[in-house]
Order: structure tokens, then C-alpha cells, then sequence
């Protein structure tokens, strides 16, 4: 029987299956469709697909550095106690370090490991440990020296903060120490030229509107020239201290910015990846006394 695109479509629209997956099962059942689904899911590749719209908020970030290149991934699963289990951690360090190699995340997950595509991979995970998973970013960055850091480490180079410096010179141990301080402080960008100006604008509107506001109910109001060309600017000299990494107060030694820091240091700051589990993912709460409710219903 001729297996059209349509009902591999079909297929792969109830299952959730990849392409070849979809097509492979419809060829070994001459095209029966219930018997194709049957099949994959003997395969464990329903199964995969029936977990798809679990929220995955929860996993580790796996770190890589060879050389002046490093590399960060994170993958999620919908447990902590996934991210505690050594297959998934195993399988986590395998994906980052195929991350060094692939030039953004789809080449990633076509990236092979021990003969598999690292998408198939995660899917034969997904089955076996029974939760949804979901590879969700990569990044990459290069220097003359990287330093690493993970912060609530479950293993070499695994955690739920991960983060690579790219430096220029030679790191006597300042890039570990600036690592840890992004790690802590979370910075928005580098340094005012990498903010997104839509941010920037922003903020600077927030700031007007608020100094106005607060002038017009002042027993003795400023001139709004005061306003223009000394509050405002304040105001926003501020916001780029404490969120450009660059301008921030060095936790090591808040005497001093990090972009001094790593100057007394004698390297220069040319990037950085702050990658933390879960960030951005709105995760639903529930209360375990309704959510038994809802399985007796």
C-alpha cells in the first residue's frame, strides 16, 4: 500500500510521533492506522507524545569548555527528581557536549549521539523515565580563556545555574569569581551597548513619568529643566549600574565595578551566558488537596 504525506501527517497529528517514526510504522502495518498507532506505542514513541503538554519547568543546565570555546544547554523535565536521576543527568552532559559542535539548536538536536539523532534520544528518554522533557535553548561563546561556574551543581558541569565568561588574556582565576558574581546578580546585558533599546526607552519613560509625578505633588517643585537634565539622567546612570555587568558593584570587592575587577585582573570581559533551569516558564501551581480531587473526578 502507498503511504501518502497525508497520513503520515495524520499520524503524527495524534501521536505526536516524528516523521520517519510515523512513516515507519504506517509501512510495517500496510497503512492500517489504528494498528500504526499501536505500533508506536509499543515503540514507547505514543507514549512520548501523549506527555507533550506537560509543563517542563524543572531539569538542569550542563556546561562545557574546551579550549577558548565553551557551551551551554539546558534541558527540563517536569520533576526535580528527573534532574537527581543518572541516566538524565548522563544523557545532560552528553547533549552539552554535542552543543559544541552545532551552530543553533535544531543542528543540535540532529546532532548524533552514539548513532542516534539527540532528539531521538530525548524521546527514548521520555519513555523511559516517564516525563515529558524538553530540550529548550543552547548558546555558545568564545575567548581566549573561558571560565565556568554551576551553581546548585548535581554533577561535574551540571546544576541549576550555568554560567560561561569569554575573556581577553589570561584568566589567573578573576573569570570564576566574575562567573559567580553574574550567577548571583543576574545582569540584563554586558555593558549599555547590548541592552535592547526598547529597554532602555522604556525605563526611560517609567523614570520620567515617575519624576513629574512625584514633582507635581512636592511642596516645592524643580524646574522641569532639573527634571530633563539632572533627575532623569540620575536616575538612568543608576538602572545601568545595576544591570549592565560591566557597571556593577563587584561582589567579590564592591569597592570596585567588575569592569575594573577584571582590569586590575589584566583581562578584559568579552561576553557571557547566564543560563538558569526554568527561567521564563510559567509553571501552574497546584493545591495537592484539589489535584487528589480532580483524580477521584
Amino acid at each position: 500500500m502507498t503511504i501518502t504525506a497525508a497520513m503520515v501527517k495524520e499520524l503524527r497529528e495524534a501521536t505526536g510521533a516524528g516523521m520517519m517514526d510515523a512513516k515507519k510504522a504506517l509501512t510495517e502495518n500496510n497503512g492500517d492506522m489504528d494498528a500504526a498507532l499501536d505500533w508506536l506505542r509499543t515503540k514507547g514513541l505514543a507514549k512520548a507524545a501523549k506527555k507533550a503538554d506537560r509543563v517542563a519547568a524543572e531539569g538542569l543546565v550542563g556546561i562545557i569548555v574546551e579550549g577558548g570555546k565553551g557551551a551551554a544547554v539546558e534541558i527540563n523535565s517536569e520533576t526535580d527528581f528527573v534532574a537527581k536521576n543518572a541516566e538524565f543527568q548522563s544523557m545532560v552532559s552528553a547533549i552539552t557536549k554535542a552543543a559544541l559542535g552545532a551552530s543553533d539548536i535544531e543542528a543540535l538536536k540532529a546532532a548524533e549521539i552514539d548513532g542516534k539523532p539527540v532528539a531521538t534520544v530525548l524521546t527514548d528518554a521520555i519513555a523511559k523515565i516517564g516525563e515529558n522533557m524538553t530540550l529548550r535553548r543552547m548558546d555558545q561563546i568564545e575567548g581566549e580563556a573561558i571560565a565556568a561556574y554551576v551553581h546548585n551543581s548535581v554533577a561535574d558541569n551540571l546544576g541549576k545555574i550555568g554560567v560561561l565568561v569569554a575573556l581577553k588574556g589570561t584568566d589567573n582565576g578573576i573569570g570564576k569569581q566574575i562567573a559567580m558574581h553574574i550567577a548571583a546578580s543576574n545582569p540584563l546585558a554586558l555593558d549599555e551597548a547590548a541592552l535592547d533599546p526598547a529597554l532602555v526607552e522604556r525605563e526611560r519613560t517609567v523614570q520620567t513619568q515617575k519624576a513629574l509625578e512625584e514633582n507635581a505633588t512636592a511642596a516645592k517643585p524643580k524646574p522641569e529643566a532639573v527634571i530633563q537634565n539632572n533627575i532623569i539622567p540620575g536616575r538612568m546612570k543608576k538602572f545601568l549600574e545595576e544591570n549592565t555587568l560591566v557597571n556593577q558593584k563587584f561582589v567579590m570587592n564592591p569597592d570596585v565595578t567588575v569592569a575594573q575587577a577584571a582590569k586590575d585582573a589584566g583581562v578584559e570581559i568579552l561576553g557571557y551566558i547566564r543560563m538558569g533551569v526554568g527561567e521564563g516558564i510559567e509553571k501552574a501551581e497546584e493545591n495537592f488537596a484539589e489535584e487528589v480531587a480532580k483524580m477521584q473526578g
